[in-house]
């Protein structure tokens, strides 16, 4: 199976299912829906871009690509572990992706600085970003999922 079809299927859809989750997460706390997706700007724009509800290119499409690209970062070790192996059952995927989430989640709030953490604790509150993270390991999941049915 090829690294590259693992990485690009499990981080788009990392990337889509976290995204999703932490929107959804935000307007259930009576939040923008976009607010996480600007406040993941703040590497650029600093705490403030928590607080931005409106979509705009300095915020909503700074955090966009960001997300996305973060997503990526994420799914390409996944992919090179998943492609020196033979192909995985879903629930196998599952907690390997799940253990690969929580290493992201620790890494990214406990090892990187303040200002590149996804910035989504601006945002909403830290059980939606518990949250967002359990949904990226069933979105890398999926993703690899898909890409070995694919093959």
């Amino acid at each position: 199976m090829s690294t590259a079809r693992y990485a690009l299927y499990s981080g788009t859809m990392a990337g889509l299912a976290s995204l999703l989750a932490v929107m959804a997460s935000a307007k259930s706390e009576g939040r923008g829906v976009l607010q996480p997706v600007n406040a993941t700007s703040h590497w650029l724009h600093g705490d403030k871009a928590g607080a931005v509800a409106n979509p705009d290119i300095r915020h909503t499409g700074v955090g966009f690509v960001t997300h996305a690209l973060s997503a990526m970062f994420w799914a390409v070790p996944f992919a090179i572990w998943l492609s020196r192996r033979s192909p995985r059952s879903l629930p196998r995927l599952i907690g390997e992706a799940s253990a690969l989430s929580a290493f992201a989640a620790l890494f990214d709030y406990g090892v990187v600085p303040r200002r590149l953490t996804p910035g989504w604790e601006l945002a909403v509150s830290k059980r939606a970003v518990a949250g967002a993270f359990v949904a990226m390991a069933l979105g890398l999941a999926a993703g690899a999922w898909a890409a070995q049915r694919r093959s």
